[in-house]
């Protein structure tokens, strides 16, 4: 579903009910653990972690005047959503991420190539998250993002 919402508030407060805790929890989470230099906005309709263009001018290579993403965050129509670019990007991040999930979590993996659907609200991994948000730097972000998607 998406949401019209200007702040990541705004956005929480649109959210069913049942939905607002566990975004609140995810959200708390990702901005306690995320390290410096990402900002917090709405990005694309969903709640956002981005470098923002004071660290990285060029911005998104897709459109310019969007900051590089990095994580977002969606209450979708049948589960949560966390888009984690890095996953998509790293290949070492991506296994680890893969191999840890069975030992936080006994609901098997939902997982796309960045995005990680969680379904039932109480088996959602928050230690696990709050790892992964520890895992890269804005600027091993920027270097891999750099080194992975944009055009020369």
């Amino acid at each position: 579903m998406k949401y019209q919402a200007t702040s990541p508030e705004t956005y929480i407060e649109q959210l069913p009910a049942e939905r607002k805790a566990v975004i609140s929890k995810l959200r708390t989470l990702i901005l306690g653990n995320l390290p410096e230099g990402f900002e917090e906005q709405i990005s694309y309709g969903m709640l956002g972690f981005v470098v923002p263009h004071t660290i990285y001018p060029n911005g998104y290579h897709c459109n310019p005047q969007l900051p590089l993403p990095f994580i977002n965050l969606a209450s979708q129509k049948n589960f949560i959503a966390l888009y984690h670019s890095g996953i998509y990007a790293s290949e070492t991040l991506y296994n680890w991420f893969v191999d840890e999930y069975p030992k936080h979590v006994k609901t098997k993996l939902d997982m796309g190539k960045s995005c990680i659907r969680f379904k039932k609200m109480d088996a959602i991994p928050y230690e696990l998250i709050a790892e992964l948000c520890t895992k890269m730097t804005v600027e091993e972000w920027i270097t891999l993002y750099e080194k992975s998607y944009k055009k020369k």
